[in-house]
């Protein structure tokens, strides 16, 4: 009898104790702050920049956020969003919205004003808690009367800094960094909202986990962003996941590195939820490619966890500081890392510098967010995004029609179900309909699964490469690559070619030292590792590979470059 996707391959590779499934508690996610708020309330709950808060303190300025908005007329289901980078305050008004019954929209903070304006229109929200920096764009966005925005609360980053750096902070950064603002009438300041939360009856509005938590807006990289619905037990769900899956805890007493930004939902549920699921600490780190803050924070504060993205870590294997023994991060025991492939060098390089263990993970925005992790302490397949966690079922059918599975070893989409996946897309009925089917969300990448139950990603359906006919995936190319020793990054993507209809072009940012490797030489080594339709026509350096705000590598725009640049010397000639 063959093997069958329906046994479960991967359950038999769980590190010991991993349990095969997962009983998805009713309770909303605010129950893990006001649980970890009752039984370690003098415990520090967050710390930025040297400035601590208990659990107690949190959980009373959340309850008063919640009393501050039903006072203001805020109802069950309605949405509010969160416009500011990693900070006390956006943990704080996460909260406060929660327990308000309000569904939360997390904004990126670098988003354009047309980006902004497209967000606020389709959640129709009529709340929005802004950092002051942020606050002459929002005002814009509200004016041109496309929105139904009417409430806004303006926050202050030295609101939230230790005495003296608030006050330094006011005096000499403020102004410079674009924080210091008039608010105009008829808006308010963050601390005046929390004071009138606390004189205001406490918002005693009942939620359950079948209630909307938040509509998580995909990044927006391939086509228009999209607001996927996530219930209560969605996100609940995933960091209970998450905390059967590190099985080295102890309830109260671990440290976590908080570098991934929190609107995006790898960060909310590493962060924001699973460090107050095991009554943790968590460390905010407001701009992750600050790396002197970041190093500065490990090597201070000692984190025991520190989910990431392969570029954080690339930073951290090739930052002469931590190599000269400037910073200790060897307090470092476990990383989960997301949102783009892990290269072996990069993990492997990794665990040496810290003694600890970097895996990869894979999640979608509307799977809220992690469904496949490496185990921490068992076997990590080159390539692998590891195994379906405890309570995910996944498949791989072809990727045309999406009807029929395939064999296992065979190459086609990943489709997945489970208890976090989304409910739809907001106001998106179409797209809903494309992408959840039956009860399974269809995911577009293009994967396979081996006999033991290890998945991989061959490739986003929409990044596939075809070659005169012959599939080329870019991760492939890009593993290969990266073992070429002048290669710090590369990323791959298909060109438009005459006669191939396309081709390989790899975009290579060089180690220091290796100034004087060419273009020539890299494809000449390429090609002894890769087959004759695979291996890269075109090598550009680049000093940097445009990224996300989550480290993604956005090849769109590495393609459109390039064919700006293509069209501007067919012009000339």
């Amino acid at each position: 009898m063959s093997l069958q996707y329906s046994d479960k391959p991967w359950t038999k590779q769980y590190d010991k104790g991993v349990p095969a499934t997962v009983e998805v508690p009713t309770h909303p996610i605010q129950h893990f702050l006001e649980e970890a708020a009752r039984r370690v309330p003098n415990n520090v709950a967050m710390v930025f920049q040297g400035k601590a808060i208990k659990y107690a303190e949190l959980n009373s300025a959340a309850d008063a956020i919640a009393a501050g908005l039903v006072a203001n007329g805020f109802k069950k289901g309605d949405r509010a969003v969160i416009y500011m980078p990693n900070l006390p305050q956006f943990v704080i008004i996460y909260y406060g919205i929660l327990k308000a019954g309000g569904i939360v929209i997390a904004t990126n903070p670098l988003y354009t004003e047309r980006e902004l304006q497209h967000q606020l229109k389709d959640c129709g929200a009529e709340t929005v808690f802004v950092l002051s920096r942020y606050y002459p764009l929002l005002k814009k966005v509200q004016k041109s009367g496309e929105t139904k925005v009417k409430r806004i609360i303006v926050t202050y980053i030295k609101e939230y800094l230790p005495g003296v750096k608030g006050l330094l902070y006011g005096l000499l950064k403020e102004k410079k960094e674009g924080d210091r603002v008039d608010v105009e009438q008829g808006d308010m300041l963050l601390q005046n909202f929390i004071a009138l939360g606390a004189r205001s009856p406490k918002a005693n509005v009942k939620v359950s986990g079948d209630d909307i938590a938040l509509l998580q807006y995909t990044g927006g990289t391939t086509g228009l962003s999209k607001g996927a619905i996530g219930l209560h037990r969605n996100l609940v769900a995933n960091a209970v996941m998450v905390s059967k899956w590190i099985t080295d805890w102890q309830y109260g007493q671990d440290t976590l590195l908080g570098a991934i930004p929190f609107f995006h939902s790898y960060g909310m549920v590493t962060a924001v939820i699973f460090t107050f699921a095991i009554g943790g600490r968590l460390l905010i780190v407001p701009n992750p490619r600050d790396l002197d803050y970041l190093l500065s924070t490990i090597n201070k504060e000692k984190p025991a966890y520190f989910p990431g993205v392969p570029a954080m870590y690339v930073a951290i294997n090739n930052n002469k500081d931590v190599a000269a023994g400037k910073y200790d991060v060897r307090s470092i025991r476990a990383c989960i890392s997301g949102s783009a492939p892990l290269l072996v060098d990069t993990k492997q390089k990794f665990e040496k510098l810290t003694g600890g263990k970097l895996v990869e993970g894979y999640g979608l925005t509307e799977s809220h967010v992690a469904t496949h992790a490496n185990p921490i302490f068992g076997k990590n397949p080159p390539g692998s995004i590891g195994l379906p966690l405890p309570g995910v079922e996944a498949r791989i059918v072809d990727p045309v029609e999406g009807d029929k599975e395939l064999a296992v070893g065979e190459i086609g989409e990943l489709i997945m179900r489970g208890p976090t996946i989304m409910q739809g897309y907001w106001n998106m009925p179409n797209e809903t309909t494309n992408t959840l089917r039956d009860g399974w969300l269809y995911t577009g990448d293009i994967a396979r699964m081996d006999e033991e139950g290890f998945f991989y990603i061959e490739d986003r359906k929409k990044d596939l490469i075809i070659c005169g006919g012959y599939n080329v995936y870019p991760r492939e190319v890009e593993e290969v690559l990266s073992r070429h020793p002048a290669v710090m990054e590369v990323s791959v993507a298909g060109i438009t070619d005459a006669r191939r209809g396309e081709t390989v072009k790899a975009w290579v940012v060089k180690r220091p030292g290796n100034e004087t490797v060419t273009e020539e030489e890299i494809i000449t080594w390429s090609k002894g590792e890769l087959a004759a339709y695979k291996y890269p026509r075109y090598i550009e350096f680049r000093d940097q590979l445009p990224k996300t705000t989550v480290g993604k590598v956005l090849k769109r725009e590495l393609v459109r470059e390039h064919k700006e640049k293509a069209n501007g010397q067919k012009a000339a000639a």
